[in-house]
């Protein structure tokens, strides 16, 4: 670059004198020589300076001009100060239009050289033969950015974005052509498209679900790019692209985490989680490490889910984390955990919560999810822990399943012992959340649809009517943590869900975000075919998070609300707990169900969780 650039100002200067004196050939004389060698010789070092050098050709960007001219301004300056100093010791007079014709011609030379290399560095020929071309919609900084990232790397050729703004049709942006949205059908013909690609930045979030599925059904697969509020915090590179999310698909909105609730349960504390290594465990382990605990108590059944999470843990950083190998059913294994350790918080997340399993696995998981949620809510409260926070699912709510069921007895075991705290004025804090299922976890819908796709189907679903409340792992994890916070104790907290999705919809949109058809009578030979292979055992048509709606009060975060009630109704849980022992010890699998169900045949009431009163 250097040795172009001495080239190019010699020539500037040439040119100069041929424009001034109108001849091809000026002449030459020692003087002009002795000028000629000089301009290179303040020049370059001004450059150096600048920054010229540094720069990489490929990735100039456009405002380097500003630094070129910069740059010649003060290379021309200093160069007709030496030649003001020449003319003082009686040295050949130079014209004075010479240094503005310098300038002009050695800024055009300088900065052309430049982006002349650049064009051709990044334009190459097209579309090369292993490229896939595809659209960006959306026509903010943010899709320019991704497209100039994209140009020369990878398999992608952007061919032009999509914009819902009428202004912005048929105009450039970054050298891109904007196409309404409303021409994609025929832009995806004309041009083969075979991905479109979402900027999230330009897209608000009211009007996502509509252009999902507006792209939807067209053919192409559907990806996105992150929120730039991602990109700022480091989730994400500009030029990464990664699949829908499933969230993004239902249209849930974010609401940030409120630190302060964060801060008030967990900075500082010692927290132990049950379960985990589960999907819920260990998110909420992630989220403890990020809020500077204690110490955090790592309690697992599962060997390798165990040390799998310990290891993910370690890995982000040194942190102070006890892994404790054990059954939430083992009194004297989570005894010493708690003692040992002396745990003030504790996230009780062990549980069997996969219905088809629990309905086969009567026995077992009735003592898991009944008799370990009792063992641990009693130990402690036995050791004056300060907040207790048992993780529950919609499926508590008039059950139709064991494994909701279970859930329900649990629920009811840690109101009781919210009583009993109440009643001793200790200042424990025992109470329930209650939310729906969690995108991604373990067993869910989402990840079984994704490989039956990806394996071509076909999509099985036990009826396309059924609908489910659905929510990220990370979301739920953050409102778990905050409702336990907001509990005044016997509470049983509500997160909210959105609204409930019919799994037929979802299986149909997945299916298009991977950029398939479905199979229907109208293409019987083409697409992914969806299978309906009717109700499992247990399995509910819809899910309820409430038993009464109108008994739900809000709290301080827009999304955690609290069921009310001023009615306790009055359960004899020790007797219940006590015959429901003797079935499981006499493996009396038909009588431990009916117990199970017996009980709470009765409970659709108000909300039992009211403890003031």
């Amino acid at each position: 670059m250097i040795s172009l650039d001495i080239v190019a100002l010699m020539l500037a200067l040439w040119a100069s004198y041929a424009i001034r004196l109108s001849v091809w050939t000026p002449e030459i004389t020692s003087e002009r020589l002795v000028l000629a060698a000089l301009a290179p010789v303040v020049a370059i070092p001004v450059f150096i300076r600048l920054g010229l050098y540094r720069s990489v050709i490929r990735y100039l960007p456009e405002a380097a001009i500003w630094t070129i001219l910069k740059a010649m301004l003060i290379a021309t300056v200093s160069w007709v100060i030496i030649v003001f100093l020449m003319e003082m010791a009686g040295q050949d007079i130079v014209p004075r239009s010479i240094p503005f014709f310098y300038f002009v011609l050695g800024s055009l030379l300088i900065g052309g050289m430049r982006f002349a290399a650049k064009w051709i560095l990044v334009s190459g020929t097209g579309l090369r033969r292993d490229e896939e071309p595809i659209f960006i919609y959306g026509a903010g900084p943010a899709a320019a950015q991704l497209a100039r990232a994209l140009k020369g790397h990878g398999n992608r050729y952007v061919m032009g974005l999509i914009d819902d703004e009428s202004i912005n049709h048929g105009r450039d942006i970054a050298g891109y052509r904007v196409f309404s949205s409303h021409d994609l059908p025929s832009l995806i013909d004309r041009y083969g498209i075979t991905e479109i690609v979402l900027n999230m930045s330009s897209i608000p979030p009211a009007r996502r679900q509509a252009v999902l599925g507006r792209v939807t059904g067209l053919g192409v697969k559907v990806r996105s790019l992150p929120d730039i509020s991602d990109l700022v915090d480091g989730r994400y590179i500009v030029s990464q692209i990664r699949e829908i999310e499933i969230d993004e698909l239902l249209g849930r909105s974010f609401i940030p985490a409120d630190k302060e609730l964060l801060d008030q349960a967990l900075a500082g504390k010692i927290v132990m989680v049950t379960g985990a290594g589960g999907s819920i465990g260990s998110e909420l382990c992630r989220l403890i490490v990020r809020q500077k605990p204690k110490k955090l108590v790592l309690f697992e059944s599962s060997e390798y889910a165990l040390y799998r999470i310990e290891q993910e843990l370690l890995a982000a950083g040194e942190h102070p984390i006890a892994p404790v190998l054990g059954s939430v059913t083992d009194a004297r294994t989570v005894e010493r955990a708690i003692r040992t350790h002396g745990v003030q918080v504790l996230y009780h997340a062990a549980a069997y919560k996969h219905v088809p399993l629990v309905e086969e696995n009567v026995l077992e998981g009735i003592r898991n999810n009944v008799f370990g949620t009792l063992t641990v809510a009693t130990v402690a409260a036995e050791k004056k822990i300060e907040s207790f926070v048992l993780i529950s699912s919609d499926k508590a709510v008039r059950p139709t399943n064991v494994m909701g069921a279970t859930k329900r007895w649990a629920e009811l075991i840690v109101r009781q012992r919210a009583i009993e705290a109440r009643a001793r004025s200790e200042g424990q804090i025992f109470c329930s959340v209650r939310f729906g299922n969690v995108i991604g976890s373990n067993g869910s819908v989402v990840p079984l649809f994704k490989q039956q796709i990806a394996k071509g189907g076909p999509v099985t679903l036990t009826d396309p009517e059924m609908t489910r409340y659905f929510m990220a792992i990370p979301e739920a994890a953050e409102l778990i943590v905050q409702a336990g916070a907001l509990s005044v104790g016997g509470d049983v907290f509500l997160l909210d869900m959105g609204e409930p999705v019919r799994i037929g919809d979802l299986a149909e949109n997945m299916i298009r975000l991977a950029g398939f058809h479905v199979r229907d009578s109208k293409s019987p030979d083409n697409g992914i075919a969806i299978e309906v292979v009717g109700k499992r055992p247990g399995e509910k048509l819809f899910e309820e998070l409430f038993y009464d709606h109108n008994n739900a009060q809000p709290t301080r975060h827009p999304k955690i609300m609290r069921a009310d009630s001023t009615t306790v109704a009055d359960y004899d849980m020790a007797a219940w707990l006590k015959d429901l022992e003797k079935a499981i010890l006499a493996e009396d699998e038909a009588h431990a169900r009916k117990l199970l169900f017996s009980l709470i045949t009765t409970d659709d009431l108000p909300e039992q969780t009211a403890v003031h009163g």
